[in-house]
């Protein structure tokens, strides 16, 4: 992250305004350099002299804004020297978007670093299978996955609300094999980009808790039928977490009960809690789903690191209590011989 303040140049909202004569440049020739960049935008001096712009993340509210507290915990993570996880793009666009994160959301952890390396995992191995099939992640966010992943030749399918999609679109590199789907994951238009008979692996990573529970499991159900070839990875949450007003992340904050940020941001309520036993009997439930994995994250940096793995697989924590993230496979039939707990 870049440490010194920037000096704001100025506020344009076309590139015939405020250009002509700054900083003694032809209007035009800043024109072309910004031509690809958005009709809105602050105009900013980084420390070495350059012209950037920066987008304003005041635009996400609600659960979309959940998009900048994953993208500040993750970038912040991958800047640092002893850090989990490779994501140059995300500690990029962290510094590309104006926005009081530490603020706003207090001291970052790395939680969602440890999440999004396991949901690689389970991408990585899928494509290792099949590396024309189709990656679907909805609800993406600002996530950085496709890159971290080192851009695969496969259909990428990139699926939020409109006002993320915009902000992706203007922070992330132009990718062949990378469509994007402004559309919110429950409706049925991003499933008409895909091959119904194709090999597809469809993400949900941090999403399906905060729906209600019919709207969580009647999506799962809808891509068992459309995709009889699919699979389906999500993370889940304990229903004694998702009725938490004030998620804390580190012993202080638990202890105290206190809002993640100094701001006192507040994480928008999770309806959908679900314990793992629940979800390992889906295979039984729900005629389109074939089995169900539980995927261990990696143990992370140090105490929190292990706490935070032992949260998800340790047999010392009960059932009930715990998170999961699970890969379920779809097919005719129906078993429950994968789900263990």
């Amino acid at each position: 992250m870049l440490r010194g303040i920037p000096t704001v140049l100025g506020v344009f909202t076309s590139f015939d305004v405020c250009l002509k004569g700054l900083l003694g440049f032809p209007q035009m020739a800043i024109a072309r350099n910004l031509a690809q960049a958005s009709t809105f935008g602050l105009l900013w001096l980084d420390p070495k002299g350059k012209i950037v712009i920066k987008f304003d993340g005041t635009t996400l509210e609600g659960v979309s804004e959940t998009a900048l507290f994953t993208l500040w915990c993750r970038a912040s993570e991958a800047a640092r020297p002893d850090s989990i996880i490779d994501d140059a793009q995300a500690v990029r666009i962290l510094e590309r978007i104006d926005y009081p994160y530490p603020e706003r959301f207090g001291e970052a952890n790395q939680i969602y670093a440890i999440r999004a390396l396991t949901f690689d995992s389970v991408v990585r191995s899928f494509l290792r299978e099949h590396p024309d099939g189709t990656v679907v992640a909805l609800a993406e966010g600002l996530q950085t996955s496709y890159w971290r992943l080192g851009r695969p030749p496969c259909s990428w399918i990139s699926v939020d609300l409109p006002p993320v999609m915009a902000l992706r679109e203007k922070l992330l590199p132009k990718e062949d094999h990378v469509t994007a789907a402004g559309v919110s994951a429950l409706e049925p238009d991003w499933m008409d980009l895909i091959e119904p008979s194709s090999p597809v692996l469809i993400t949900a990573e941090g999403l399906l808790y905060y729906f209600d529970q019919p709207l969580a499991l009647g999506l799962i159900k809808d891509c068992s039928a459309r995709f009889p070839n699919g699979r389906f990875v999500f993370d889940s949450v304990p229903r004694w977490w998702a009725g938490r007003k004030h998620k804390a992340f580190n012993v202080r904050s638990a202890l105290s009960r206190a809002p993640t940020g100094s701001a006192g941001y507040v994480i928008p309520p999770m309806p959908f809690g679900i314990s793992p036993t629940e979800i390992y009997g889906f295979p039984k439930q729900f005629p389109g789903v074939e089995s169900a994995r539980k995927i261990t994250p990696p143990p992370g940096r140090g105490l929190q690191g292990r706490i935070v793995q032992a949260g998800y697989s340790s047999p010392v924590v009960p059932n009930s209590w715990r998170f999961a993230i699970t890969e379920l496979r779809f097919g005719a039939g129906g078993n429950a011989e994968d789900a263990k707990c």
